[in-house]
């Protein structure tokens, strides 16, 4: 009986001290102050929400005042109670990430507060104004844009192999990209978008248009662990659910060379109801002196086979760096099956560490994780990923339990691939080729934010 009164005690204290915080009470016994959405709910909302939740972007609903929240409040409570939202799945135990969106308890606990309290509007004169948003991009306005060739039909109906456009650049002199991002055209028939830079050098260079997998595939040089030729940057930038666009440090870009050639790789989901889609991808140029070169590389489980009815089956693979390195970001990827994934760095003395864990895969938001400092990775270096499957019925999103997986690019296949973005040490751009003149970007973007 001790006991119980004891941790009923406990716990009385404990709710008071949250009342106390959250400002219901106090010890003068002052009036419960009132937690409004003007004062205390919308700086939260435009901070964390308002970049998705807005008219024009991938949200499905907007979050832009009091009215378009509070017929949400109940299920905002929720999302954000459980950390669902906004959506962030890496272990705050290793590594610390600048783009981490995670909510802090303080705001948690206000958006509780505020919806337990009634959801109430408050005084109009409290609300901050919006932030104030580029129509159409979140980078700013980009110095090229570069589009589909033409639409693409999508049916009403069915499944829709992977699509790969080509789309040529027509540069004439080599462009360093600090900031790219993909709009897609038809946002209600798009799942995702790659777009990769294919250089002249690399021969048999895509027509215009849309081309076909073995034809890209022949075009494709790489070595057989997987790598990026030395001479090519990889992939450009992507877009999925949750993906930002890419943002790269002062003094960091992506070279797209002379006469590239882009490739957009679309994956189109039916929804029963025929439309057209014509996606872009906007880049803008760097206009700090670019030192780094940064290179997209692919850590690459191929030869997966994920038994049936298997609840944790194990892929691993890894990336050995061939020279001292700087690792920027990571980026897992898997599809339907998917369960965890984990990169781990080995030292060449043997030691190591983890730099990211995802206990919690989500296909449905494909996150890039970008630290806050560069990851020293010196020649030698291996980064390997261990990944997990749940090729089980208790897998709510698993296509099929009774089948046997394999490698391959639809969402039903499955893939296991840990990207990574990194910088070699010893390169130093500013020596062998001519500088940018700082311009107008430096004041508008200095870097990730």
């Amino acid at each position: 009986m001790k006991r119980i009164l004891s941790v009923g005690l406990i716990g009385c204290c404990l709710v008071a001290g949250l009342f106390l915080m959250l400002g219901y009470g106090n010890a003068a016994g002052e009036s419960p102050a009132v937690v409004t959405f003007n004062k205390d709910v919308a700086p939260i909302i435009q901070k964390n929400c308002m970049g998705c939740h807005r008219p024009g972007e991938v949200a499905p609903m907007s979050f832009t005042s009091y009215k378009e929240v509070r017929p949400w409040a109940k299920s905002i409570r929720e999302k954000v109670v459980t950390r669902e939202m906004p959506p962030w799945f890496a272990d705050p135990r290793y590594s610390e990430f600048s783009n981490d969106c995670r909510m802090s308890q303080k705001e948690i606990d206000t958006i509780v507060a505020w919806v337990d309290g009634g959801a109430k509007e408050g005084d109009p004169e409290n609300i901050p104004p919006n932030p104030v948003f580029t129509e159409g991009w979140q980078v700013g306005k980009p110095d090229v844009v570069f589009s589909m060739t033409e639409e693409y039909s999508v049916p009403a109906e069915g499944v829709i192999p992977y699509k790969y456009f080509a789309v040529p650049t027509n540069f004439t002199e080599d462009k360093y990209v600090q900031f790219a991002e993909i709009r897609q055209g038809n946002r209600k028939l798009v799942h995702h978008i790659i777009v990769d830079v294919r250089y002249p050098e690399h021969g048999n260079l895509p027509k215009p248009g849309e081309i076909k997998p073995e034809e890209l595939a022949a075009a494709r040089r790489r070595t057989s662990d997987g790598e990026r030729p030395a001479d090519s940057d990889g992939r450009v930038v992507g877009w999925a659910p949750g993906e930002a666009p890419l943002i790269l440090r002062p003094g960091q870009a992506k070279l797209v060379k002379k006469g590239s050639v882009l490739i957009f790789q679309v994956h189109y989901t039916t929804n029963g109801e025929a439309g057209t889609d014509r996606s872009s991808v906007g880049l803008i140029f760097s206009r700090h002196p670019v030192e780094k070169r940064v290179i997209t590389a692919g850590a690459v489980g191929r030869n997966l086979e994920i038994p049936p009815g298997d609840p944790n089956y194990e892929v691993t693979s890894s990336f050995t760096f061939k020279e001292d390195s700087h690792i920027d970001s990571l980026h897992p990827h898997m599809h339907m099956r998917g369960k965890d994934f984990l990169y781990r760095l080995v030292y060449p003395d043997g030691t190591s560490k983890i730099l990211l864990s995802v206990p919690r895969w989500d296909f449905n938001w494909q996150l890039t994780y970008v630290f806050k400092e560069e990851v020293p990775a010196p020649k030698g270096s291996r980064l390997e990923c261990v990944a997990h499957y749940d090729n089980s019925e208790k897998n709510k999103f698993n296509p099929d339990p009774t089948k046997l997986v394999k490698w391959g690019p639809q969402t039903w296949d499955e893939m296991m691939i840990g990207y990574l973005d990194y910088t070699i040490d010893k390169q130093d751009l500013r020596r062998e080729r001519p500088q940018p003149v700082a311009g107008s970007l430096n004041s508008r973007k200095g870097g990730r934010p």
